[in-house]
């Protein structure tokens, strides 16, 4: 058997494992009927406004379908057939990213409930429901990823061409992950901004008070956000990751340098298929990892957790030996991948180190509790710095791992191509284990929105005592995806650099993009604004949402009798509605961001300029991103630790401080930041489609 068909093969037993874990989590004793109305409630919600979204979100994919199947037809030699595979496969890759979000959600807000009944039993039982019900979205996100783009690279031939055609889907991907990226973390954080503020610091009462109105509206933002968004998200950087890769390995077969670069290699196709099959057994290695998370009597709910990815990443390196061996031989350059593929796994398993101390309970995040004792004022600059400062370290492990993975190919075969490919595979196997890291997760929100069942329905102190554990390690756990994602499209984007740099030709070559070039630091400084002008849109449409939240809040303390007794029943959909329409409104302009920027450049000022425009993006994206997901979570965690005590616990001056720099950090950490990523690449993507009609059409010369 052709080793590539272990690439779908692999998608559906990802699916299929997602289902049997689905079906586990679902069997799961749900508590009383008072839990289960509340966790309706959370399902109802978030159910509407996913479906309302992606009502528009499709509107939005048509159109650009048809502009794909019309504008692409003259830069193909197949013509409307070329192009029309292309929009076809754009339809798919978005219809996969919505259901990637989708399936996970579905699971997310039934299983909440159940942790909450579990944690009567106790830490062990609770984390088992929660994880298992998380790894639901993480083996669907990579199960449907890996089957969409090998199926396609089947079905468009399996040659280098495929591959070109394949980017559609790719595209088809990271624009719906924007947008789903994009309006569920307004949603998210509008809602629990709004509802922290007028409950939290104004009415003095615990989160996810029943008195509170907008309690219900920021459990659904947990599902929509962290999880439906951050499958979809997730599912694109995954799809991306692989089809830049093999854009690579199809570039060294058009340039004829595989046989010389690789003399053990079993085809020149294997450069291409090389990354599904790299995805594929990863997927194997991640769906032992998940039933490898279990916990022991002394172990601590993070030790189990990492358990799992460590699982993970070294069945993947297991795994990986023998699969290279076997397609590119045993020979230097076979093993000169096989080391770029490690070094993907250690970048992953080091950003997973860097973010657990800037975000857990550690140094940083103990300076900005303390800081919270002399007010709001320094608790803000002490996480801004900590934010900044956080930034270091990754980038530090990526310019590493940079490094590495081009220069061990590069000087084993003295082919710089094979260095860029080297890269490519890095990234690829970094993204390998998303499976597992989209369980941590997804696994978040679950155990949030069982805290918040837990207020509501009145269960005894332990249990929440027991919800509150488990919420504490899904901060650190959503923060350690966010900097994988941010990480890896960083990486993904120089890939896919390359790719465009080639689809340019036309005598350009690398030093056209020189400095001294007006059109390249042109390009530079708009692509630097970019990522700076995205986020500042966001982080008003979440203060917007958050006040208009406030306002309501307000109205229903003032207006309806018995609220504050707890005789009547607040008005719950009025705050999922102002919240939902708020993010459906405010999430267009930055997503159009991503398409129309980089058109009216590559149209107006060129190729050369867009080549600019794309290395900014990523160099300033990483940077504020990083610091955004970071800084937010060490806020989170640090109100988190006076929560449980420190300087005087729940009510003090430090807590209500430490709420305040909550509420900054939060549309920081679960809005802009994590948006930054799909943004790179969405752009990205444009450039490559549209770079034939970008190098003729650019009015001022390079």
């Amino acid at each position: 058997m052709n080793v590539l068909w272990l690439a779908p093969i692999a998608g559906l037993v990802s699916l299929v494992f997602a289902a049997i874990l689905a079906v586990y989590t679902l069997k799961q004793e749900s508590g009383s009927d008072k839990m289960n109305a509340i966790s309706g409630a959370i399902q109802e919600g978030a159910a509407a406004y996913l479906n309302r979204e992606y009502k528009t979100i499709a509107v939005v994919a048509v159109i650009t379908a048809v502009i794909l199947l019309v504008a692409l037809s003259t830069s193909f030699e197949g013509g409307f057939f070329d192009s029309g595979r292309i929009a076809l496969g754009f339809l798919v890759g978005a219809a996969g990213s919505a259901a990637a979000g989708y399936i996970g959600m579905s699971v997310s807000t039934r299983g909440n409930t159940r942790v909450a009944q579990a944690a009567f039993s106790g830490v062990r039982k609770a984390l088992g429901i929660a994880f298992k019900g998380g790894a639901v979205t993480g083996l669907a996100v990579v199960g449907l990823a890996l089957l969409g783009t090998s199926s396609f690279y089947i079905l468009f031939g399996g040659d280098p061409h495929a591959v070109d055609l394949v980017v559609g889907y790719g595209f088809g991907a990271s624009l719906i992950s924007l947008f789903a990226r994009i309006g569920g973390g307004i949603y998210t954080k509008a809602a629990d901004v709004g509802a922290d503020l007028v409950g939290k610091v104004e009415a003095g009462i615990p989160e996810d008070d029943p008195r509170n109105a907008g309690v219900i509206a920021d459990n659904v933002g947990d599902n929509v956000g962290d999880c439906a968004g951050m499958g979809a998200d997730l599912f694109e950087t995954y799809v991306v990751t692989a089809i830049a890769a093999m854009l690579i390995g199809g570039l060294m077969i058009n340039v004829g340098e595989v046989a010389h670069v690789f003399p053990g290699i079993a085809s020149d196709l294997t450069v291409i298929e090389y990354p599904l099959v790299l995805g594929a057994v990863a997927i194997f290695a991640s769906i032992i990892a998940i039933f490898a998370v279990r916990m022991g009597k002394k172990e601590n709910i993070m030790g189990t957790l990492y358990k799992g990815v460590i699982t993970a990443a070294v069945l993947s390196v297991i795994l990986f030996y023998p699969v290279t061996v076997h397609l590119f031989g045993t020979n230097p350059a076979a093993y000169s991948l096989f080391v770029a593929a490690v070094v993907g796994i250690i970048i992953m398993a080091l950003m997973v180190v860097s973010t657990e101390y800037f975000t857990q309970i550690h140094a940083p995040v103990k300076s900005i509790a303390d800081a919270s004792k002399t007010g709001a004022g320094t608790n803000l600059i002490t996480g801004l710095a900590v934010g900044m400062m956080s930034v270091g370290w990754p980038v530090l492990i990526i310019c590493g791992g940079i490094l590495v993975a081009y220069l061990v190919p590069f000087v084993v075969t003295g082919a710089s191509i094979a260095g860029l490919y080297g890269i490519s595979i890095a990234a690829v196997a970094m993204l390998s284990t998303t499976g597992i890291i989209v369980a941590l997760d997804s696994y978040g929100p679950i155990t949030d929105n069982a805290g918040g069942i837990a207020e509501m329905a009145d269960l005894p102190p332990e249990v929440r005592e027991t919800t509150d554990k488990l919420d504490a390690v899904g901060n650190t756990t959503k923060a350690v995806t966010k900097g994988y994602a941010i990480a890896s499209a960083a990486i993904a984007a120089l890939a896919l650099f390359s790719d465009y740099l080639h689809k340019i030709g036309g005598g350009v070559t690398a030093a056209d993009f020189s400095l001294f070039n007006p059109l390249v630091l042109v390009g530079l400084l708009i692509g630097g604004l970019l990522p700076f002008i995205f986020s500042s849109v966001m982080m008003r449409a979440v203060g917007k949402g958050a006040f208009k939240i406030v306002e309501e809040v307000r109205r229903q303390f003032r207006e309806i009798p018995g609220i504050w007794e707890g005789t009547a029943k607040p008005e719950y959909g009025k705050c999922v509605d102002i919240v939902t329409s708020a993010a459906l409104r405010e999430m267009i302009v930055p997503g159009m961001i991503a398409v129309v920027v980089p058109v009216v450049v590559g149209l107006v000022l060129g190729a050369i300029a867009l080549g600019g425009l794309l290395i900014g993006v990523i160099i300033s994206g990483l940077m504020l991103a990083l610091m955004m997901a970071n800084g937010g979570a060490a806020w989170d965690n640090a109100k988190k630790m006076i929560e449980d005590g420190y300087l005087g616990g729940k009510g003090s001056d430090a807590h209500k401080a430490a709420v305040v720099g909550d509420t900054v950090g939060d549309p920081f950490k679960d809005t802009a930041g994590p948006a930054i990523n799909p943004l790179i690449k969405a752009m990205t993507m444009v450039a490559i489609l549209f770079s034939s009609l970008f190098l003729a059409t650019g009015v001022l010369p390079m």
